[in-house]
């Protein structure tokens, strides 16, 4: 995710970082060069058909809603990934607060926290298809960080370990009844977070849709110098540069906010939010915290 402050308007049409920009910078030259073709045809042979553009302009009233609509139901995907993030750190906090209260070993505390700054970190690979053992082996033993690499769902593996951690207290009645029964609550209530983030990393939007909306994005990028001609005369594959960037990137846009888990400048902070639930645990605990993970270049991961 991009972190900066507001740019000045001269810097505004230099960013590149987290621009789509570069996603689209081909299809905007491929629309200009073609435009300049019409145009060139027009002037010297007069062979171009010339459309409305009237119609062109309705045409594009309804790609702009169909746009909006999609960048919509895309831009909902990514806040609520971060609203089910936001849901996990307090989870976590609530978890951490309520091992102080049904236990008072210490040790024991640890063991339960671990498992869950452990489980914090599966999620978070889980989500991105990455597992690193580096992340795995502060809070792991050795045996265990190998048993969730292995595992086919290494975030509900970690979660069970916890579960199986609560279970063995409970029988050596080291934690009480009310306290397993808080705890357990507060598992299925970061369980259910899980739960929301791999429905959002495992369902992307209707393909169909999609496909209708890039079909007519060429359709109608590659139509509009045709209407221009009147009434832009040379400065036709300028405005048709401008529109390509609009609509092109548009979909570009929606294309990053559909996937609000992956490494890139429009995902969500994955690292940072997981540095940060760490951090709330070990402070619990009365530990050193970790170093914060700050933005590198303007891109906090």
């Amino acid at each position: 995710m991009i972190v900066r402050d507001k740019p000045s308007i001269w810097m505004l049409f230099f960013i590149t970082k987290g621009s789509v920009i570069t996603d689209i910078w081909a299809k905007i030259l491929i629309v200009t060069a073609f435009s300049i073709g019409i145009y060139f045809l027009d002037s010297q042979y007069d062979i171009v058909p010339h459309f409305s553009l009237s119609a062109m302009g309705v045409f594009g009233i309804a790609m702009s809603l169909f746009l909006s609509f999609r960048n919509s139901a895309a831009y909902d995907r990514w806040w609520e990934a971060r609203k089910l993030w936001g849901a996990l750190v307090g989870d976590s906090r609530s978890f951490a607060r309520d091992t102080r209260l049904f236990l008072k070993d210490n040790k024991h505390r640890k063991r339960l926290l671990y498992l869950l700054a452990a489980f914090t970190n599966a999620h978070r690979m889980n989500l991105r298809f990455e597992m690193q053992s580096a992340d795995l082996k502060y809070w792991l033993q050795k045996e265990e960080v190998a048993a969730v690499k292995s595992s086919s769902a290494p975030a509900c593996y970690a979660l069970n370990l916890l579960a199986e951690e609560i279970a063995i207290l409970r029988e050596k009645e080291i934690l009480s009844e009310l306290g397993t029964r808080v705890l357990s609550e507060r598992m299925g209530m970061i369980a259910m977070s899980q739960a929301g983030c791999e429905r959002i990393a495992n369902t992307p939007l209707p393909f169909v849709y999609s496909l209708l909306i890039r079909r007519t994005a060429y359709l109608y990028c590659f139509l509009v110098p045709f209407a221009l001609i009147d009434a832009a005369g040379y400065m036709a594959p300028l405005f048709s540069a401008i529109i390509a960037y609009v609509f092109f990137g548009l979909a570009a846009v929606t294309n990053h906010l559909e996937h609000p888990f992956y490494r890139g400048p429009n995902g969500l902070p994955l690292d940072a939010m997981c540095r940060t639930i760490e951090n709330g645990l070990l402070c619990s605990l009365g530990k050193k915290l970790r170093p914060a993970i700050k933005p590198q270049g303007f891109l906090l991961e």
